[in-house]
């Protein structure tokens, strides 16, 4: 699984034009889901992320994390994260899991933030054409792959 996390101050998803999921303060997660991903990818990164120390303290220091802070989490599903762009023009997307094996994975990566404690989950909608309005904040941008953890 690779996730693109992206500290905001908003975020919002839209699909054919109607807001389906917001957050305001905390993360927007542009999540991918390889063949060959596995629950367990995705319990090393949902733990991985929320335990994150990535907001600032009182000394403006990088000391205190999404449950620390009460931050939200808008995930969406982001197929692309694993294009090649080795060979020619057009990106390939084979090593990406098939949808319904995706569509469960992101599924179950959602559940396990709420079990890890985030108080507002929101996600976009899995196989839908969205758009996507995010707020970086910083900006703070980090990129995390389950298979190099």
């Amino acid at each position: 699984m690779r996730v693109l996390i992206q500290r905001v101050t908003k975020g919002s998803v839209r699909v054919d034009g109607k807001v389906v999921s917001v957050v305001s303060h905390g993360f927007v997660l542009l999540l991918g889901v390889a063949r060959g991903d596995y629950e367990s990818d995705a319990d090393m990164l949902a733990e991985k992320i929320v335990n994150m120390r990535i907001f600032n303290d009182q000394e403006d220091k990088f000391n205190r994390s999404l449950l620390e802070v009460d931050g939200g989490v808008l995930v969406v599903p982001q197929f692309t994260l694993f294009a090649d762009v080795r060979k020619g023009r057009r990106p390939s997307f084979t090593d990406a899991a098939p949808l319904d094996a995706a569509a469960i994975l992101f599924d179950y990566f959602v559940g396990k933030l709420h079990q890890l404690g985030v108080s507002s989950v929101s996600a976009g909608h899995f196989g839908a054409k969205m758009r996507v309005e995010i707020h970086n904040d910083g900006p703070v941008t980090l990129w995390l792959d389950s298979s190099v953890l």
